[in-house]
Parts: C-alpha cells; sequence; structure tokens
C-alpha cells in the first residue's frame, strides 16, 4: 500500500520551465536561530547536502535541530529555472523541488543519521508530493555534493526500501542525483518555523 494515492503532476521540461532570472534573491544570509551563515564560504572542514522532502518548513526545522549541523537553509533545487521565486515554484513549471541546505560537521554528525531524519519524517514513497502537498515542487530528493554521498544515500536507500518491502509497503520514489545549483529561497520562508511557530497536533 501506499500513505498517499493521488495523481502525481507530471514533471516540467527545460524547454516549457520558467524563464526565472539572473539576479539571486536577497536574503540576510544569517541563520534566524543560530546566528550562524547560511550561505558560503563555510568553515572548511564542513560537508553540505541538499534534502527535499515537501515543504521545506518542517524539513528545516528538523535538520537544524541535530546536534553537529552547523547550518541550514530553505531553497529551491533540482530544477531549471534560475533563481526562482516561490510563487514561481509553486506552479511546478520551473522543475525545482522545495529543498534544504544542511552544512553538517562530519566529526560531530554522521550521514546515516542524516538520513535518519530524513527516511523517518516523511512518504518517500509519494511521487511528486507530500500529504496534501501536490506538485513537483514536494518531491523527495536527495542531492550528493560529491559521489560519496550519492553512494551513500543508495546505500541507505537500498536498507530503507529492505524494511519498507517486510513491512508490505510501496517502492521509494525519492530522487538521487548529484547537487546542482541550490538557489536560496526568500528571506521569510528562512527558518521559517522559528519565526512563526505552529503547534503540530
Amino acid at each position: 500500500m501506499n500513505f498517499f494515492t493521488r495523481q502525481a503532476t507530471p514533471m516540467v521540461s527545460p524547454e516549457d520551465a520558467l524563464p526565472g532570472r539572473s539576479s539571486a534573491l536577497q536574503i540576510s544570509g544569517v541563520h534566524f536561530v543560530n546566528g550562524t551563515s547560511i550561505k558560503p564560504p563555510f568553515p572548511e572542514h564542513m560537508h553540505q547536502i541538499i534534502f527535499g522532502m515537501g515543504c521545506f518548513w518542517g524539513a528545516e526545522r528538523l535538520f537544524w535541530q541535530v546536534p553537529g549541523v552547523y547550518t541550514t537553509a530553505a531553497g529551491y533545487s533540482g530544477g531549471y529555472t534560475p533563481n526562482p521565486t516561490y510563487p514561481e515554484t509553486c506552479t511546478s513549471r520551473t522543475g525545482h523541488t522545495e529543498a534544504v541546505l544542511v552544512v553538517f560537521d562530519p566529526s560531530k554528525v554522521d550521514l546515516e543519521t542524516l538520513f535518519k531524519v530524513f527516511w523517518e519524517n516523511h512518504d518517500p514513497t509519494q511521487h511528486m508530493g507530500q500529504g496534501n502537498d501536490i506538485g513537483t515542487q514536494y518531491r523527495t530528493a536527495i542531492y550528493g555534493t560529491n559521489a560519496d554521498q550519492v553512494n551513500a544515500a543508495n546505500t541507505s536507500r537500498d536498507r530503507y526500501q529492505s524494511e519498507l518491502n517486510a513491512s508490505g509497503f510501496e517502492t521509494i520514489t525519492t530522487e538521487i542525483a548529484a547537487a546542482g545549483n541550490f538557489y536560496y529561497a526568500e528571506e521569510e520562508h528562512q527558518q521559517y518555523l522559528a519565526k512563526k511557530p505552529i503547534r503540530i497536533l
């Protein structure tokens, strides 16, 4: 069985994607919760990885709470439109998914810990959406910033898929690929749930 069965939105082609703009969206660049920079350069020993798991508000909060994570940022990745806006991304015509950039200290937190947060806090079997949020902008994704991360993500997916198979669930649809551009979301979306807490029942 699958958790949700709504029909998925088709992925836009590069030719049909919105044109975007040449200039990046202007943001403060300071993490609202911990005061670190959310834009590079980061300390040399830090590693970066990008996760897409539905709406980036809740996803970002999950990761900034993990010990060993240096900083996080909400943004758009995996698509075609340069420097997209939130309204543009919500049309499903940018090709991007809402994503979270996670910058972490590998001496304090390993990839498998981050993958555990990822797999256990959304439905990776739901294609092109999460819950009531339907569209390519909510698709599940892991974008590694090097080959080792991509390989580790594939291995982690296979392990988690075995667990799902044993429980009768469907196939993971998570897109796993080398990271392309990460475009920072507007200031209001950065650390959104720290600025505007939402009670989740």
